[in-house]
């Protein structure tokens, strides 16, 4: 499996996912982490609204079952969702911390975060 957090930084979690810089993508086998990389954030947000390109930010993350960031638009979280990608919307700040909530099953997904 693997799961994508969007970051600025590979350690932090980006405020919003399409103006992330880019994801931190884990491949994680039998619960532990197995492959770590960082992919630059394609489509991502300009600083206009509606400059995300939501098909080249999802066929980013095609390979991945679950994206979790701080924020998203309801819009590219109901995108997520029909390509089969579990979007989740956390108060976590901090990628390892996500990550490790996640993997213990105690991540909320805090859809009343969505605009």
């Amino acid at each position: 499996m693997k799961i994508a957090i969007a970051s600025d930084d590979e350690k932090t979690i980006s405020n919003h996912f399409g103006r992330a810089r880019g994801f931190v993508v884990f491949d994680v086998r039998n619960e532990k982490v197995v492959g770590r990389e960082y992919r630059e954030n394609v489509g991502g947000n300009s600083g206009e609204c509606g400059s995300c390109d939501h098909d080249a930010m999802i066929e980013n993350v095609s390979d991945c079952e679950t994206v979790i960031s701080y924020g998203m638009g309801r819009r590219i979280y109901d995108d997520l969702v029909k390509k089969g990608i579990r979007p989740i919307v956390t108060e976590e700040k901090t990628v390892d911390g996500a990550l490790n909530s996640f993997l213990k099953k105690q991540l909320k997904n805090r859809v009343d975060k969505l605009h």
